[in-house]
């Protein structure tokens, strides 16, 4: 089954609409935002992430502008933040990419003062407005989820968090998986820091890949959607050269058992 994955393979959320299974990050990509999200698009990457204090919405807007590239083709997620109001906030994010609805709007974080009821129940307006087709959270715990599910009688359609062999966990994983809640992967290459473990190394090299795309294989066949960021044009190009192989069952327990609760943010915001 996992070898008939591709770049365009797409995963179901609750709401029945498909979304990619990867994707590229976009924080702190500000160099030729455009070009390298134009460059992404042609590769074959099919989901772009953003949120408001990344720097990067202009650049995607204007490759989103592109000749040959057509909004609709490509899954847009976008982020509004705990102490926005999130009807306007989503109209001014979008209005910053020259769109007009994200595919995916997500609740950045939540709130110090609670799980953001309110919050949420502004994302579904947003979503009814039409400038979001499916709505989530980010950086939430399981329960805070359930806190909010239990206020408001919705589940999110996904909750983005720090995720990756080195830093995960099971528990949330199953939960995410019985409530049919899409966990997205961000820095699922640890932002560099983890990709020289010798472990790590020696699995990548029995299998003839990097280290970066073993990483982001695991999230795959976990069913994460891992959303890797690459400046450089040889990364974008290596971390969607996925698709070729699949990690054994062996493996895969290896690489799960790297885990240690490592952040590279400091801390993992979830159990």
């Amino acid at each position: 089954m996992q070898h008939a994955l591709t770049a365009q393979s797409r995963i179901t959320l609750l709401s029945g609409n498909a979304m990619p299974l990867m994707g590229l990050g976009t924080w702190e990509l500000t160099n030729d935002t455009a070009g390298t999200v134009a460059r992404a698009l042609e590769l074959g990457y099919a989901l772009i992430d953003t949120a408001c204090d990344y720097g990067s919405q202009a650049g995607i807007g204007e490759a989103l502008r592109r000749p040959g590239i057509r909004r609709e083709t490509v899954y847009l997620v976008a982020k509004v933040e705990e102490d926005d109001d999130p009807v306007p906030a989503a109209r001014r994010y979008l209005g910053e990419m020259g769109v007009a609805y994200a595919d995916l709007l997500l609740l950045h974080r939540p709130p110090a003062d609670g799980v953001g009821e309110a919050l949420w129940k502004g994302l579904a307006d947003a979503r009814s407005k039409g400038l979001a087709r499916d709505i989530g959270v980010s950086n939430y715990s399981v329960e805070q989820i359930e806190e909010l599910v239990a206020r408001t009688g919705e589940l999110p359609a996904v909750n983005q968090i720090e995720w990756s062999p080195f830093g995960h966990s099971g528990r949330m994983l199953d939960f995410c998986r019985e409530q049919r809640i899409v966990l997205q992967a961000y820095s699922p290459l640890t932002r560099g820091q983890r990709l020289g473990d010798e472990r790590l190394r020696d699995m990548a090299r029995r299998y003839g890949k990097t280290p970066a795309q073993l990483l982001v294989r695991w999230n795959l066949q976990l069913g994460t959607v891992p959303l890797p960021k690459a400046n450089q044009l040889a990364h974008l190009e290596e971390n969607i050269r996925v698709f070729d192989f699949e990690i054994g069952d062996a493996d895969m327990h290896a690489l799960g058992a790297l885990n240690e609760r490592y952040s590279a943010l400091s801390t993992l915001p979830y159990e």
